[in-house]
């Protein structure tokens, strides 16, 4: 690799890559992600070569492992352009049919393709509800990058941005720029990204640091690691602009352990861009010097805090520290350090390139840009969309995600994360942003959304965020640690039945002191998910306290399964799915279950048929007497079943 030392080396270099490249060519994309990797996505890939290979394709097709193209569920996805085509679920025993239909005969295998509620096939990706509905300015490149390939993100225009800063603008104009764009943290805290790097730029010293915040740690959360696997060069080039702005050297990109992959890649990223002079000494011969070095969290939730990831960055263990100054001023080993999330750096290329007034044309008044949200619960589309600010959760759970699985009721949209809220049904139709979403009780956090449907107890999923959360208090801050315990010991209380009389008004008190003196944002937001779930769904807490019942049947306390003589068809589906052997009973025979075995695992009340509805979900009330043993199924005169 050549490196290329003037803005004029970087574009000859586009020009001569694009110049190798023909854009009516195929070529096969297949997403390789962490989550499509899971699902066999080597292997497709394998299948793909040797079908091309023992077609005579070799050289007439390119076949390119790129990084997740968001649709996750319905992985591996596997895209041939020019066409657009798009196939979802892709095994390698459907390369043969996909290499001769699509690439020979060009046309589409039509039991591959996107079916949608009506059943009709859709071919193209552009088509598909999933993606048709998005804004994907940010997340789009990764469906048609290598993320091992440094000049697939140049022939797409990459480092272009970094060029026109270096050259075109002062680290002044850079800063101006970020700041009239508004772009605003995406981390989660939601605070403008141009104030907090004209307040590390002001701060004095010589030595300042960037840093790329990549601890992403909320349970469902995956947009960071999505977009670092898939297009490191964006979030890289990001940083070094921010950098340029702000007058720093030297950059740390603090990655989750558990991130091997997005690891891998932003390590093959560093070195390419070091071999191209895109990083290192005088970049672009701009004079301007800037290194990156990787460190590896632990894995601890709490290192996400600003402060935390600071000291653990210093190689101490990740705990937050009192903001008697901020981290802008006095940051890493007391320097200035500004802080970023990975999808805020990856947008900083867009704006320098595009301009402010595009971004801030995308948007509410106090949210601009578009944000990544990973979609998942009891959605029928789940996986990574990007969307602009403002639009509303109703398009995101209906249009998007194409609503509720099999058809339940739609309940509450979980958003923020471990310390966010969840919005009832009532607020489907609240835009999407930073400010809307602190109004209702929740927050934007760094963007999981959670989708729950009328099986899902509410105090039942606060009660799983504060264990969550109390097992990911560092213990420094007596509130938090102290704090969140007891609240999870009030929960668990309620929902083993043993509720008592003023205990959702105790929960609401300790929050309030949680939230107030805990030292770090951990445990100033800990309490969301309790208070956001008694403001929205109180009921389900006197239910529970009041009645001793669930009514969402998922308390296993509170819960109980009987089959119903009248409904049971003996069809031995419940009695085959049960996996403690808690289910008696035969051909012709009604199907008992055994209390005293019974687990209570919700297996028999899913698999039962619809239309026989037989095992019935009690909660709160007796279990009805069983019938003897042996008592023959009851059916209309003349139906078999």
């Amino acid at each position: 690799m050549a490196r290329l030392r003037s803005a004029a080396d970087l574009e000859k270099k586009k020009e001569q890559i694009l110049s190798r490249r023909d854009a009516a060519k195929p070529c096969v994309t297949i997403c390789s992600g962490t989550g499509c990797n899971a699902l066999g996505s080597d292997r497709v890939y394998q299948a793909i070569m040797t079908e091309i290979y023992s077609n005579g394709l070799r050289g007439k097709v390119d076949v390119r492992r790129t990084g997740c193209h968001g649709f996750c569920e319905r992985g591996p996805v596997v895209v041939v352009f020019p066409e657009g085509i798009c196939y979802l679920g892709m095994k390698p025993a459907d390369a043969p049919e996909v290499i001769s239909k699509t690439l020979i005969e060009r046309q589409p295998v039509a039991r591959l393709l996107y079916k949608d509620t009506g059943g009709q096939t859709i071919a193209h990706e552009r088509d598909i509800p999933f993606y048709k509905y998005q804004k994907r300015i940010v997340f789009g490149n990764n469906t048609l990058i290598d993320p091992a390939s440094i000049d697939d993100y140049i022939a797409l225009g990459g480092y272009s941005a970094l060029a026109k800063a270096l050259f075109e603008m002062s680290p002044e104009e850079v800063l101006d720029t970020v700041k009239k764009a508004n772009l605003r943290g995406r981390g989660g805290g939601g605070f403008p990204a141009g104030a907090k790097w004209e307040t590390t730029r002001n701060a004095p010293g010589d030595i300042k640091y960037v840093i790329v915040n990549a601890d992403e740690g909320d349970p469902g959360a995956f947009m960071d690691r999505s977009l670092l696997e898939g297009n490191p060069h964006s979030v890289l080039e990001g940083l070094i602009i921010g950098a340029y702005a702000i007058g720093s050297h030297e950059g740390f990109v603090y990655v989750r352990q558990e991130y091997p992959l997005a690891v891998s890649n932003l390590v093959k990223a560093l070195a390419q861009a070091r071999q191209y002079g895109l990083l290192g000494k005088s970049i672009l011969g701009s004079g301007f010097n800037f290194e990156v070095a990787i460190h590896r969290g632990a894995g601890a939730f709490v290192s996400g805090e600003s402060s935390a990831l600071m000291t653990a960055i210093e190689g101490m263990v990740g705990e937050p520290r009192p903001k008697y100054i901020r981290t802008a001023v006095s940051g890493v080993f007391d320097r200035p350090s500004n802080l970023n999330n990975v999808e805020t750096w990856a947008n900083v290329p867009l704006i320098i390139n595009r301009g402010a007034d595009w971004f801030t044309s995308i948007g509410t008044s106090g949210s601009k840009g578009t944000k990544i949200f990973s979609l998942v619960g009891k959605v029928n589309n789940t996986g990574l969309v990007e969307v602009p600010m403002g639009m509303s959760l109703r398009e995101i759970i209906y249009q998007i995600g194409g609503g509720i699985r099999k058809g339940k009721r739609f309940k509450a949209v979980q958003t923020g994360g471990p310390s966010g809220g969840c919005l009832p049904e009532s607020l489907l139709d609240l835009p999407v942003d930073f400010d809307k979403l602190t109004e209702a009780g929740s927050m934007m956090g760094s963007g999981g959304m959670i989708v729950l449907d009328e099986d899902d107890c509410m105090v039942d999923l606060a009660r799983y965020f504060l264990h969550f959360l109390a097992d990911e208090s560092c213990g420094k801050c007596v509130p938090c640690r102290a704090g969140i315990d007891q609240m999870v010991r009030v929960l668990d209380r309620i929902c083993l039945g043993e509720g008592q009389p003023g205990d959702i008004e105790l929960l609401e008190e300790i929050s309030e002191t949680v939230q107030q003196v805990s030292l770090c944002a951990l445990g100033q937001t800990a309490p969301n998910p309790v208070l956001s779930t008694i403001r929205y769904f109180r009921d389900e807490y006197e239910a529970h306290v009041d009645r001793k019942r669930c009514p969402a049947g998922a308390c296993k306390a509170l819960t109980s399964y009987y089959i119903d003589p009248a409904r049971c068809s003996a069809c031995g589906i419940c009695l085959r799915n049960c996996p403690a052997d808690a289910i008696t009973g035969g051909k012709n025979l009604v199907h008992i279950i055994d209390q005293g075995k019974c687990i209570k695992c919700n297996s028999c009340y899913e698999v039962c048929p619809t239309r026989f509805s037989a095992v019935v979900r009690i909660s709160g009330q007796p279990v009805p007497a069983a019938p003897v043993p042996g008592t023959e199924v009851v059916r209309p005169k003349g139906k078999k079943e």
